[in-house]
């Protein structure tokens, strides 16, 4: 099967952009850089967007930080977090690529030994996105004029329980933990919102919260 995809211009692809992901072949395929550029299949579509900036990874950082905190201070509690994961979404034949991901900690120990390139949704309990100028709108519900599914619309068809996204859009600037995925429609039924500088307060089975004092949106150019 040969496949057409657009990234800055029409190339024929010698596979499904899907399995070219899987096979870790579609960067090569479309001349793209090894240097920290993400490609993503989202809604079947390929997504390539560049590295976050430093505001961004910080974000994540004090996310991952506070999971560690709390695994030091209590020798029970049984999360861990793995940044810039590949996830394989086989029911959808989309492949993602996280800010940070939390998983138990035997699934952890048994993924490690397993040596597994692409995590399955299976092994994930929550997942972070932090949206940058190139990735909102594929992070976010999908909009009016959309028609294509997001990553919101894939983690919910997957099962995933919990995800997290932090909107660094000015005009938001609004953290919301979507919860009660809907796998036959692709929605989360539930959500909670905290604006930047109050406290995100994640819930049982976390049981963690996390500042937020220093989080700042993009600068709009």
């Amino acid at each position: 099967m040969r496949t057409l995809a657009t990234v800055h211009h029409h190339r024929e692809l010698p596979d499904t952009p899907y399995n070219l992901w899987m096979r870790d072949e579609l960067a090569d395929v479309l001349d793209l850089p090894h240097d920290g550029t993400r490609v993503e299949i989202v809604g079947g579509e390929i997504i390539v967007s560049p590295g976050p900036d430093m505001a961004h990874n910080f974000i994540v950082q004090d996310i991952s930080d506070a999971v560690a905190a709390a695994r030091a201070r209590d020798a029970t509690f049984r999360w861990r977090c793995i940044a810039t994961q590949d996830v394989n979404l086989s029911d959808i034949h989309d492949g993602y690529i996280p800010d940070l991901c939390i998983l138990d900690s035997e699934v952890a120990a048994q993924t490690r030994r397993a040596q597994l390139k692409k995590a399955l949704p299976e092994h994930l309990q929550l997942i972070l996105e932090v949206t940058s100028p190139s990735t909102v709108s594929d992070d976010r519900l999908p909009g009016k004029k959309r028609f294509q599914p997001t990553k919101w619309n894939g983690y919910a068809r997957v099962g995933i329980p919990y995800y997290l996204l932090v909107d660094r859009d000015p005009r938001v600037a609004r953290t919301t933990l979507f919860t009660e995925p809907d796998t036959a429609a692709g929605e989360y039924r539930e959500s909670v919102s905290w604006e930047f500088g109050e406290p995100v307060k994640l819930p049982e089975p976390f049981g963690l919260e996390i500042p937020t004092d220093e989080w700042e949106p993009w600068q709009r150019t």
